[in-house]
């Protein structure tokens, strides 16, 4: 990436009719840069209307991501559910790259009660075979690994960034807003940068070049994440991750998880270029 690219996740509430072909459009009249494409209750575009959106995103110069659906599980104790969870990444990943996505964010998994370390252990190994189906299929997109917003799911900062350090094709998806409900409101200047350096540290300056951010407003109790806010109606603050992603020359996708998300995604492109007159 030669820029950080500011969209939305989803179809913009402002699309009308709400397809996706009609929301990449949108997107662009919106002066925004980029689309998560949500997958999150499953993959719902087949190989034909993959390639019509790729072939709209490409004419519209928008950068695409994919979320992919949230019922997966890389701890699962039951087999069947891992068995389940690699087949959905797998086909999200094929979708995805057929869409001309770059990235695909997911959510790896629960604790379940399990150590750490253990359920560490299982998300790679079950990991580590859709990466090798990947592979072997040349699909060259990122897997990314989302930091989690709940005490109960896998995926601090640590555990995120040995999984991209470990395996090749994993990169971190970074969930500002996440880690602010995980750490219970963790949301200065000093705590941002504090996450860019790990990032910069463990996997060097091309990680910094493409990244895949999420923004949003949150609300947390002491178990974390309880649901995404509009960033002014949250004590989330953003100007001060902004200034951190210019301050690092962090560049790639961010992408606005907030219920008004164009309206935000807007008031971030708006308040990052502010920074730099």
């Amino acid at each position: 990436m030669v820029e950080l690219l500011f969209g939305t996740a989803g179809i913009p509430v402002s699309t009308q009719p709400q397809t996706t072909i009609d929301g990449i459009k949108r997107v662009a009249e919106l002066g925004l840069d980029c689309m998560e494409l949500e997958f999150v209750r499953g993959v719902y575009l087949n190989e034909k209307k993959a390639c019509l959106i790729a072939e709209a995103a490409s004419s519209a110069r928008i950068k695409l991501s994919v979320h992919a659906p949230y019922f997966m599980n890389f701890n699962s104790h039951d087999p069947k559910k891992l068995k389940a969870s690699q087949e959905i990444l797998y086909k999200t990943a094929r979708i995805a790259s057929m869409c001309g996505a770059g990235s695909v964010v997911f959510h790896t998994g629960f604790y379940l009660g399990d150590p750490p370390q253990k359920a560490y252990n299982t998300i790679k190994q079950y990991l580590s075979e859709v990466v090798g189906r990947l592979e072997k299929d040349n699909n060259r997109l990122y897997l990314r690994p989302e930091l989690s917003g709940k005490l109960s799911q896998f995926g601090n900062i640590e555990e995120i960034l040995d999984l991209s350090t470990e395996m090749d094709g994993i990169a971190p998806g970074i969930d500002f807003a996440h880690w602010h409900a995980r750490s219970k409101g963790f949301s200065s200047y000093s705590e941002f940068t504090k996450i860019l350096k790990q990032i910069h540290e463990r996997l060097g300056r091309s990680a910094m070049d493409n990244m895949h951010i999420h923004i949003s407003g949150i609300a947390y109790g002491e178990k974390g994440e309880i649901r995404h806010l509009n960033l002014q109606e949250s004590d989330f603050k953003y100007l001060e991750l902004l200034r951190a992603l210019k301050d690092f020359n962090v560049r790639g996708l961010v992408i606005c998880e907030s219920p008004n998300r164009e309206e935000d995604a807007r008031l971030l492109k708006e308040s990052y270029q502010a920074l730099f007159k």
